[in-house]
């Protein structure tokens, strides 16, 4: 019996396979419960006592060769069956991607733009490290003037005419020196104030301003235009232009829109009045216009500005101005079906 098994042990060594179903066939005949090892290890008990070590011993080779040519056939196989090349199969499908999201600024500033570009207004845009003459003197604040105290400014300590600029009306300036009127342009952009950073305010934060210059440019044109952009950006048509301050235009205005009263956080935001300050606006100081050699004797022209950060907190109802800056991912997914 034990030449029968060396006999099984010489096949199990020339066996070779193909397929898996040969591999399979192979592993039943010796390994399965009706198999030659099984037929063996039944007969172990009739075996005579000085013959069986050595009978044991041939058994537990061919059971161990069989196992392990059983293995390394079908790793074998397996092997030869991957796609072939440097990077596997190129036309299998690829991992997906996750989808991206704007964010809230961008959304709004793309808004704006599309509203003021179907009015013929294109788009400027400039440094936002400045110089004094361009963030406040050619706009009508000359040094030492007090309202320069209305805007916190960072300096550059090693060069006090060098700036982080307080608003766009900067970018206006430099358009201004290399256009001539008509002018129809609006400058978004970020803008610097040395400001605590709280809940509803920060030391950097986003701005789109607007320009219009040309011949007979008056107030009713400036409270169209915002009237215009009030309803498109809101759908709210109810404005109100009340008297205000500012050095670079004359006579000056504090733009509100009538946000309503409907539910408890229009009450919050309005303070109970239904009147949402968003901008400043006015007719464009004659000095201005000079500064940037613009005759005003023939020409005038309106400015107006809205915060960015502002607006997206009241179209997306975020409560904290630090979530725009923060880029926490989970805040961020929240706009993935945005435009």
């Amino acid at each position: 019996m034990i030449d029968t098994i060396k006999e099984y042990l010489e096949e199990v060594e020339k066996f070779t396979a193909t397929s898996i179903e040969e591999i399979e066939r192979f592993r039943v005949k010796y390994l399965g419960k009706k198999g030659v090892l099984s037929e063996f290890f039944a007969a172990f008990k009739n075996v005579p006592t000085d013959q069986k070590k050595e009978f044991g011993q041939v058994i537990n080779q061919l059971k161990t060769r069989a196992t392990e040519k059983v293995n390394h056939l079908k790793d074998s196989l397996e092997t030869n069956s991957l796609p072939s090349g440097k990077y596997g199969d190129l036309t299998r499908p690829g991992e997906p991607l996750p989808l991206g999201a704007r964010h809230p600024i961008a959304i709004v500033k793309n808004q704006i733009i599309e509203i003021f570009s179907r009015i013929g207004f294109n788009v400027s845009e400039g440094p936002e490290i400045e110089d004094d003459w361009h963030n406040f003197s050619a706009l009508n604040l000359p040094e030492h003037h007090p309202a320069r105290d209305m805007q916190d400014t960072f300096f550059i300590q090693t060069h006090p005419d060098i700036l982080l600029r307080t608003h766009t009306s900067s970018v206006q300036v430099r358009y201004m020196e290399k256009h001539q009127p008509p002018i129809r342009t609006i400058s978004p952009g970020k803008v610097y104030r040395n400001e605590a950073i709280s809940a509803r305010s920060h030391c950097f934060f986003h701005q789109v301003e607007g320009l219009y210059v040309d011949r007979d440019v008056s107030f009713a044109d400036l409270k169209q235009t915002l009237q215009y952009f009030t309803t498109e950006m809101f759908g709210k048509s109810k404005i109100r232009l009340r008297p205000s301050y500012f050095p670079f235009t004359e006579p000056s205005a504090e733009l509100d829109v009538y946000w309503g009263l409907t539910n408890e956080i229009d009450y919050r935001i309005t303070k109970g009045t239904g009147w949402l300050e968003i901008g400043g606006c006015g007719m464009v100081d004659p000095n201005v216009l000079a500064n940037c050699k613009i005759d005003p004797e023939e020409y005038s022209g309106f400015a107006f500005g809205v915060g960015i950060d502002r607006i997206a907190m009241l179209l997306y109802q975020i409560p904290d101005i630090r979530m725009l800056s923060e880029n926490d991912v989970r805040f961020l997914e929240q706009f993935k079906s945005s435009l």
